[in-house]
C-alpha cells in the first residue's frame, strides 16, 4: 500500500491539496463582493447579466470562504507537522514562504508611505492643483489640528516595543524547553497586542480630523489603519500559538508556527516605529495640536 502511494505521488510528500483553488475562489468572490458592497453603501447599482448585485452578501460569502480556507489549510499544516511530513526541505520552504509574505507586506506599506511622503513633501506642486486647494500649499494642511505624538502614540510605541521583548522571551523559553516561560511570554504579548488595539481605537474615536475631505486624514488613516489591522492579525496569530502551546504543541527543534508569528510581530513593530517618527512626529511638526 505504501509502495502504491509512493508510485502515485512521485513528487509529493502529501496528497494534493484542495485549499489553493478554494482560496483563489474565495478571494475572487470577496473582491467582487467588496465592489458590490461599496456600491451598496453609496446607494449605487451594480448589475451583471441583469442581476442587481449591489448588496453586502456576496462580500460576506467570500469572506466566510476565505476564513474557512484559512482554518482548514492551517489545520492541515499542523496535522502534517505532527505526522512528520515537515522534513528539513519542507520546513525550509515554509520559511521561504513566510519571508516572501513579509516582503510583500513591506511593499504594501511602501505604497502608503509613498502616498504620504508625496503629499507632504510636495504640498504646493503646480501639477497637483487639487492638492494645493486642500493643503493651502503647506503640510500639515491649513486648518488641521494634529494628534500629540507624545501622548497616545508614544504610549502605543512603548506597548509594541514591550511586546517585542515578551515574544522574544517566549521564543527563548521555548528553545530552552521552558514551557511555563513560553506560555507566560505569549500571554503577555497577546494582552499587549489587545491593549494597543484598544488605545488606537480610542485615538481614532477622538481624532480631530476625519478620513474624508482631507488628504492628511486619508493618508494618515490608511497608513496607521492598515498597521492597526496587521496588529489585529498578529494578535490572532499569537493567540493561536498560545492555544497550541497550552495544548502541548511546539518543541525546541520544531516550532515554525510560533517562529513565523514572532517574525510577523517584529515586522509589525518595525513598521510602527517608521509610522510614529514619520507620520506622528515629523508629519505633524509645526501644526497646532488638538487638545486632549
Amino acid at each position: 500500500m505504501a509502495d502504491a502511494h509512493q508510485k502515485n505521488h512521485d513528487y509529493h510528500i502529501i496528497d494534493p491539496s484542495p485549499w489553493p483553488i478554494l482560496a483563489s475562489l474565495g478571494a475572487f468572490i470577496m473582491a467582487i463582493g467588496g465592489v458590490c458592497y461599496m456600491r451598496y453603501l453609496s446607494a449605487g447599482s451594480f448589475k451583471v447579466a441583469g442581476m442587481e448585485l449591489a448588496n453586502p452578501w456576496l462580500f460576506y460569502i467570500g469572506l466566510a470562504l476565505v476564513l474557512y480556507v484559512m482554518y482548514g489549510w492551517w489545520a492541515d499544516t499542523v496535522k502534517e507537522a505532527h505526522e512528520g511530513a515537515h522534513t528539513r526541505v519542507v520546513s525550509l520552504h515554509l520559511r521561504y514562504g513566510m519571508i516572501m509574505f513579509i516582503a510583500s507586506e513591506v511593499m504594501f506599506f511602501v505604497a502608503w508611505f509613498w502616498a504620504y511622503f508625496d503629499a507632504s513633501l510636495y504640498p504646493n506642486e503646480a501639477i497637483q492643483a487639487a492638492r494645493m486647494v486642500y493643503t493651502g500649499g503647506t503640510w500639515p494642511p491649513k486648518g488641521i489640528e494634529v494628534l500629540d505624538p507624545w501622548h497616545l502614540p508614544i504610549y502605543n510605541t512603548v506597548i509594541l516595543l514591550l511586546s517585542g521583548t515578551t515574544v522574544t522571551w517566549a521564543h527563548h523559553a521555548l528553545l530552552h524547553n521552558d514551557r511555563k516561560g513560553l506560555i507566560q511570554g505569549l500571554t503577555l504579548t497577546v494582552l499587549l497586542g489587545i491593549l494597543f488595539s484598544c488605545v488606537q481605537a480610542y485615538e481614532y474615536a477622538h481624532a480631530p480630523f476625519a478620513f474624508k475631505a482631507s488628504i492628511y486624514g486619508a493618508t494618515f488613516f490608511m497608513a496607521t489603519g492598515f498597521h492597526g489591522f496587521h496588529v489585529l492579525v498578529g494578535t490572532v496569530f499569537l493567540l493561536v500559538c498560545l492555544l497550541r502551546a497550552l495544548r502541548g504543541d511546539f518543541t525546541p527543534k520544531q516550532h515554525f508556527g510560533f517562529e513565523a508569528a514572532a517574525w510577523y510581530w517584529h515586522f509589525v513593530d518595525v513598521v510602527w516605529l517608521f509610522l510614529f517618527f514619520c507620520i506622528y512626529v515629523w508629519g505633524g511638526w509645526g501644526a497646532p495640536v488638538a487638545a486632549g
